[in-house]
């Protein structure tokens, strides 16, 4: 059956919520058959909210509570389609989901662990909120699914991002308590996706949710062992089962007792935790849960806990020495001279293959790790030349480019770039593409034309 197909609610999770809820089950019930609620979240690495405002070509509605760069979305809209998007102007996300990086609250300069990162979402909410500063690893252990983290971090332009392809045991064995931060947004039953997801109703069982709270206790056994003394550990789902949520954390602190409870803010609509769906210690009340009745969003549990002080954090060696062989240096700063006008930290500058990166500062020895992306991928070295990335030009601001070719979204000459097609430019050398000024891809000026460079993979 299609994934989006109509399928009922589960009757025995509609049976369990109604002894958990009590009164308010009605309420709910009558939520979870209404329509899933959407938002937008903007990226403040490139724009402030009050711009994007401006500039907004769909309705908006009103801001999230919880996170303050974010709007909810009217009617029926596709502001995923829009260019605006492909430049990396916002992402687009349900509201509910937003919570965990607020609540995580990572700061600029910091080391911050998403154990579960795929597809983007909360990576893309913590590299803002961390204003592109300090080291932010980016985890996915599945490879069908680490492709697409990828390409929404490049999409984002933040130059913290290590994005990996590996197991939570190997990143624990390699670093042991180095961050000080880890987001966990655990694999769940997803009943808080029912709204939306046909495939969630018809999968979900009592054995689903059983075998859930298993995996998670698991991943988030091995994520204790990656905070530093000190550092915060935040666990979330989009379940409302208790098994999965009160229960995990439960079996976590019993089994590691240096860790405690952090009592979550209660923003408009959240409630508590419920330790008593499960008989469990009281202290669990200062979770966090969101529910579809209550607010716009829809189903998500969160928990903050705070590792006990002890002994200062180990700290892992740098991943490779500074600088670059001479000749590629040459390549990389007679490009820098000709197409930039911003000055990239050259002890930042790492050579993976033919690829060129702007890895964050002082990136730790991954050792035998699989990354994906070191950072910013700026481009390659070909045969006496540099040739830059995609990701290059998402990561560059207004401004930071010699050689602009701007084009307005909506525009045929937008949509052709997009196709890409050549275009009719007066303009020499690789120049950057701009959608109503902000940056969107490369092209390259030869004899009135702009070639275009815009990848296979992005194209509209």
């Amino acid at each position: 059956m299609p994934a989006n197909s109509p399928v009922p609610i589960p009757s025995l999770f509609l049976d369990r919520m109604s002894t958990f809820l009590g009164d308010e089950f009605p309420a709910f019930s009558k939520a979870m058959n209404g329509v899933p609620r959407s938002g937008l979240r903007v990226n403040t690495l490139k724009l402030t909210p009050q711009q994007f405002k401006t500039i907004a070509p769909f309705e908006l509605g009103e801001s999230v509570a919880w996170c303050p760069a974010a709007f909810s979305l009217t009617g029926e809209q596709r502001p995923g389609l829009h260019a605006y998007h492909m430049a990396g102007l916002y992402y687009l996300q349900d509201p509910s989901a937003m919570s965990p990086a607020e609540l995580l609250g990572p700061q600029a300069g910091e080391r911050v662990l998403d154990l579960a990162a795929a597809p983007g979402g909360k990576t893309t909410h913590l590299a803002a909120l961390m204003n592109g500063e300090g080291l932010l690893v980016a985890n996915e252990i599945k490879n069908k699914r680490v492709g697409h983290l990828a390409q929404n971090v490049e999409r984002w332009g933040a130059g913290n991002v290590v994005v990996t392809n590996e197991s939570p045991e190997r990143l624990a064995d390699h670093f042991g308590p180095y961050f000080d931060r880890v987001l966990v947004d655990a694999p769940c039953s997803g009943e808080g996706m029912f709204r939306k997801d046909m495939g969630a109703r018809q999968d979900w069982s009592l054995e689903m949710v059983a075998g859930c709270a298993v995996r998670q206790k698991n991943i988030l056994h091995v994520a204790a062992k990656l905070v530093r003394p000190g550092g915060h550990l935040l666990y979330s789902t989009c379940t409302f089962a208790p098994e999965e949520d009160e229960g995990v954390i439960a079996q976590l602190m019993e089994d590691f007792p240096d860790f405690e409870m952090v009592a979550l803010p209660q923003f408009p609509g959240f409630v508590g935790g419920r330790p008593e769906w499960i008989g469990a210690n009281a202290e669990l009340s200062g979770a966090v849960r969101l529910f579809p009745h209550r607010l716009e969003g829809e189903g998500h549990f969160a928990c903050l806990l705070k590792k006990a002080d002890g002994l200062p954090r180990e700290h892992v060696g740098v991943a490779w020495s500074s600088g670059l062989p001479r000749q590629l240096a040459g390549l990389w700063r007679g490009f820098a001279a000709e197409v930039l006008q911003v000055e990239l930290d050259e002890e930042r500058l790492q050579v993976a293959g033919e690829r060129l990166y702007y890895t964050p500062e002082l990136t730790p020895d991954f050792g035998r790790l699989r990354i994906v992306h070191a950072g910013v991928w700026l481009g390659s070295f070909k045969k006496e030349r540099f040739e830059p990335a995609h990701p290059l030009a998402l990561f560059l601001k207004p401004g930071q480019a010699k050689n602009r070719h701007d084009l307005a979204a909506g525009s045929p000459a937008l949509s052709a770039y997009l196709r890409g097609e050549t275009l009719p430019a007066e303009t020499s050398g690789w120049t950057v593409v701009t959608v109503d000024g902000f940056p969107i891809g490369w092209g390259k000026g030869v004899q009135g034309t702009l070639k275009n460079h815009f990848p296979r993979g992005w194209m509209a």
